[in-house]
């Protein structure tokens, strides 16, 4: 039961609960003085002591309670700050966005900045990000690999607009960016000049944007498409994928920012077992795991068995110990003829082409795949404009020309993909999936079954 509030602002919004209500600068007047007593206090708790619930963003079904313990959460940072430290550990300065109410940035843009001693800055908004990040000027972002998206995006559309000599340049850092990424040791003297000289002249002031001061940006909470990791290490912005869940604190596994491999998630962090079962699926012990789902022993005993955490997601381990992930089990697509197919990898090759924002891949127990399309809204108001079209999102849905247009890019990840991953039709969703909705999770990841839901007719239709 809540009994007390601590807000930093206006605590209006609590006025209507039976709560007590203190505002920050009266608790830090208060407990002036007594820092050496809260300090001996939280030293006689132990590790194994519930710290926090956290409640999973059902992905894949009901939100579940998880019960986090101090340990899970100092294991966490503990690892995460032997990662870090690789790369030197200083007065580090974080920008949040995402939700602290999620365990990614309750854990790592919160309680491992705290542990580190660094500053926190809290993002307007979505929209205010990119002047915030100029404003506070951080060395380390936690973010989903949607925003990296959002930003590629942006950066590829800026350099195609100035075009001629700018264009060329932008491209021919990011080539040689590229060919450094996969292989340091391939330059010739030559393109190591260029590499000097374009870092100077184009990929510097990219780095400006993101407050010039950038140690790491971390992409977790979903899976990153390996193009664009490899775009932003290219650029000089090193990108480190991790992997974790809530019931893990929730990191596992973080890329190793001496040894990126963008493809995986990296290593395990210190004192974590990781291991492949013989589905397949990635299973974890140690101090991170939690201790169970609040009030729900049937999950919590089908999630850990014999200390080990079953996280639901399929992988495979390199000769490095590098994870990489292939899927989620539940998530896995298998067709009318016993074929597994990921959606996950082809939602994430059609989110990249420019003119599609969100897709979500359907075609379990199908001949073969369909899709539901978002398209870009910047793309979509530019080609409605050039056609003489409405610009709504729901007027254009059932548009034939809308169609064609969209046809040519999913065209194009046809052409990349198997047979059994080519997206054979597919529909334009009439509103965007969003949080508001339910068909996007907090971390903005696709809510399958919501969507599912929502469109099963017009899904069934394209068949």
């Amino acid at each position: 039961m809540l009994r007390t509030v601590i807000c930093m602002e206006s605590p209006s919004i609590f006025q209507s609960l039976n709560v007590d209500i203190h505002l920050w600068d009266n608790v830090m007047l208060a407990s002036k003085g007594q820092v050496e007593d809260f300090v001996a206090e939280a030293a006689n708790i132990p590790r194994e002591e519930i710290a926090c619930l956290i409640y999973t963003s059902g992905t894949g079904g009901a939100p579940k309670g998880v019960m986090l313990h101090h340990g899970s959460i100092l294991h966490n940072c503990e690892g995460a700050y032997t990662v870090l430290d690789k790369i030197g550990v200083d007065d580090e300065v974080f920008l949040s966005f995402l939700p602290l109410s999620h365990a990614y940035e309750h854990t790592g843009g919160l309680y491992l900045p705290i542990s580190l001693g660094a500053q926190i800055y809290y993002a307007e908004s979505i929209d205010k990000l990119a002047s915030n990040m100029e404003e506070a000027r951080p060395t380390i972002m936690t973010v989903v690999p949607r925003l990296f998206e959002v930003l590629q995006s942006r950066v590829l559309k800026s350099a195609q607009d100035k075009g001629g000599l700018s264009e060329t340049l932008f491209n021919k850092a990011v080539e040689i960016g590229t060919q450094r990424y996969h292989d340091p040791h391939s330059l010739n003297l030559w393109q190591k000049a260029q590499a000097a000289a374009l870092d100077k002249v184009v990929c510097s002031k990219i780095r400006q944007r993101f407050g010039g001061r950038i140690k790491a940006l971390v992409a977790g909470g979903a899976p990153l498409n390996p193009d664009c990791g490899i775009f932003f290490n290219a650029i000089g912005l090193r990108l480190l994928q991790g992997y974790g869940q809530t019931e893990s604190g929730p990191v596992i596994s973080i890329n190793d920012p001496l040894n990126v491999k963008v493809h995986t998630v990296g290593p395990a962090i210190d004192a974590t077992e990781m291991a492949i079962a013989e589905d397949g699926e990635i299973i974890v012990r140690g101090e991170l795991v939690m201790k169970g789902y609040w009030r729900d022993e049937e999950a919590t005993n089908n999630a850990i068995q014999d200390g080990w955490l079953h996280t639901g997601d399929i992988g495979v381990l390199d000769e490095d110990g590098h994870l990489q992930i292939t899927d989620r089990k539940k998530d896995i697509i298998v067709n009318d003829k016993g074929d597994n197919v990921s959606p996950a990898r082809i939602e994430g090759m059609l989110t990249l082409e420019a003119e599609i924002a969100q897709a979500m891949v359907y075609g379990d127990k199908k001949p073969h795949l369909v899709g539901l399309l978002v398209p870009d809204e910047a793309w979509m108001a530019e080609w409605a404009k050039a056609a003489g079209k409405p610009t709504d999102l729901e007027s254009l849905a059932a548009d034939a020309d809308m169609h064609k247009a969209l046809s040519e890019a999913v065209g194009r990840i046809n052409k990349r993909v198997s047979n059994l991953e080519k997206v054979r039709r597919f529909a334009i969703a009439p509103t965007p999936f969003s949080i508001e909705n339910e068909q996007l999770t907090p971390k903005l990841t696709i809510r399958r079954h919501v969507i599912k839901a929502a469109y099963s007719d017009l899904l069934e239709d394209l068949y």
